[in-house]
């Protein structure tokens, strides 16, 4: 159930997806940069980190 709701505010926010998940770390920094390029390279990092860290 976290995954989903991570997932969800990954597709409304990207950032928030990946801090929820990792916190301040590098990925978080990747995230921002790529949201502020593109709101889709920023989703599609934050769904790819989110389901890397998923436990399964």
């Amino acid at each position: 159930m976290k995954s989903i709701i991570r997932i969800l505010f990954a597709i409304i926010l990207p950032p928030i997806g990946v801090f929820l998940t990792v916190g301040l770390g590098k990925s978080f920094w990747i995230n921002i940069l790529l949201t502020l390029l593109g709101f889709i390279p920023g989703i599609v990092h934050a769904v790819w980190i989110i389901a890397k860290n998923s436990e399964n």
